[in-house]
């Protein structure tokens, strides 16, 4: 099977969401079934049918997380050599061509691509276009409204 690359960091959040709930979310939820089920009949009971699915919903994102943390390869940038290449988990300064506008990515694992934060998706036509590249190179980036012209002005492995 394929390992999926993940960043350090992105590994680490999961591990914590993961430990949260296994140690704070399963014994509420398991308190608090057992307090619905005090009030008698199941059948009407709104608490026990609500804490019953949050804890499905619980039980499948523990299982989603340690399926995501089997097939992923965990790869520590700051632990590579800095070659200045664009390589994953690289911090990537951009400098639009056209609007004179600088962005800075992060390149990361699928599950972990968060465009808010400015994490980019490895398999994203943005990585895709950097990855192999370093600092001064021009690389143009296929985007929905049309291709964009970007110079590299700086790659960090932080």
């Amino acid at each position: 099977m394929n390992k999926h690359p993940m960043t350090k960091e992105g590994a680490d959040a999961l591990k914590e969401e993961l430990n949260r709930l296994k140690k704070d979310e399963r014994p509420r939820i398991t308190e608090a079934i057992a307090e619905a089920r005090e009030h008698g009949d199941l059948k009407e009971n709104a608490e026990y049918h609500a804490a019953r699915e949050q804890q499905g919903l619980v039980e499948a994102r523990i299982k989603q997380i340690e399926g995501i943390l089997s097939h992923s390869q965990v790869i520590d940038v700051t632990k590579l050599p800095d070659n200045g290449k664009v390589v994953f988990g690289a911090t990537v300064t951009l400098l639009n061509l056209d609007t004179e506008d600088e962005v800075t990515y992060k390149i990361v694992g699928n599950e972990e691509a968060d465009i808010k934060h400015n994490k980019v998706s490895v398999s994203s036509p943005m990585a895709r276009a950097l990855i192999g590249k370093e600092e001064g190179d021009e690389v143009q980036v296929q985007a929905p409204g049309g291709n964009i012209d970007y110079e590299i002005v700086e790659v960090q492995y932080i």
